[in-house]
């Protein structure tokens, strides 16, 4: 059975009221949670940045639910203290605690006045924090001179068993790239004949890890107010990587004013009929999906929560 989890923005809500938000999810018979990690939004609407890694610490002290972050290693944070981290989770939590690594969007890396790298480089980069991060999980002493500096690097808490590391893929090249590197993929809510060509990219790969999926879902009682969720808190998410991925969140911001209902809809299911929104999620997850976590892109998430226990949750088992 696909396991179905609850996305938990950063973005979107403040860090007490998300806590909040996930523990009445894990009652509501979610059976995992996943969130973001960002230092500022994608856009102002959306208006909250709260830092991951504290609030990971409450969030799983206090459920029972098996957690993952995706994660930029390389500018903002240095892979030794990413790879800390984790470990230090992963510790004191066997078992519940998994990583996406990506190449990270500047409106998070800027803050650091490094200059911000060409993509190739950055994927360059990513795979040798990949690599510093497993190495120091395994207990080694680390030096690596590259695109990142690690010098004698070595970890003194460790866990049992290391967390399993992801690849965020929105393509069939990095879902390839991933069955090279990673325990897994992940990627997003994208037209199903796109998903399949992730799928088979990474299984084509001898990719033969977890596949999960995030599906972001504007979900609302009536069609209008779904749609109103979704163009106000997802019209600056419709872009392509390449846009998205190198500008401010004044830029996006700006560029969302001009986003059609046709690619806001491209970026999330907006639905008011929860009976179609379960059965557009299950043939996305029925391409091969261990793992499906929902996010519903309003910023109140307690009406979402109550529908898709009483729902979505029991359809898509």
């Amino acid at each position: 059975m696909t396991l179905v989890g609850f996305h938990a923005s950063h973005e979107q809500i403040p860090p007490g009221q998300l806590l909040e938000d996930v523990q009445l999810a894990e009652q509501a018979g979610f059976d995992a949670a996943m969130c973001s990690d960002h230092f500022a939004p994608w856009s102002s609407r959306q208006g909250e940045a709260g830092f991951t890694w504290s609030w990971l610490g409450a969030a799983m002290a206090t459920t029972g639910l098996t957690f993952g972050t995706v994660n930029a290693p390389g500018q903002r944070y240095h892979p030794a203290i990413i790879a800390q981290a984790s470990a230090t989770l992963a510790s004191m939590f066997p078992g519940r605690f998994w990583m996406c690594l990506g190449t990270g969007q500047y409106m998070n890396e800027y803050v650091t006045g490094e200059k911000w790298p060409r993509k190739e480089v950055r994927d360059e980069r990513l795979l040798e924090c990949a690599d510093i991060i497993r190495r120091l999980h395994r207990g080694e002493t680390v030096t690596h001179h590259g695109h990142v500096t690690v010098e004698d690097a070595k970890l003194w808490t460790l866990p049992q068993e290391p967390p399993q590391l992801f690849q965020p893929t929105l393509s069939p090249r990095s879902a390839a790239q991933g069955a090279r590197w990673a325990d897994g993929i992940a990627t997003i809510n994208q037209p199903m004949d796109r998903l399949r060509e992730i799928v088979d990219a990474y299984r084509g790969a001898g990719g033969d890890g977890r596949m999960i999926l995030q599906v972001h879902v504007a979900w609302a009682p009536t069609d209008d107010e779904a749609r109103a969720i979704a163009r106000d808190q997802w019209s600056s998410n419709v872009f392509p990587t390449a846009v998205a991925t190198d500008v401010l969140t004044e830029h996006l911001d700006a560029l969302g004013e001009a986003s059609t209902d046709e690619q806001i809809q491209d970026a999330c299911l907006v639905e008011s009929d929860l009976g179609r929104l379960t059965e557009r999620i299950r043939e996305m997850a029925d391409l091969g999906f261990d793992a499906v976590y929902l996010h519903q892109v309003s910023q109140q998430q307690r009406p979402w929560i109550d529908a898709a226990a009483e729902h979505v949750l029991p359809g898509l088992r």
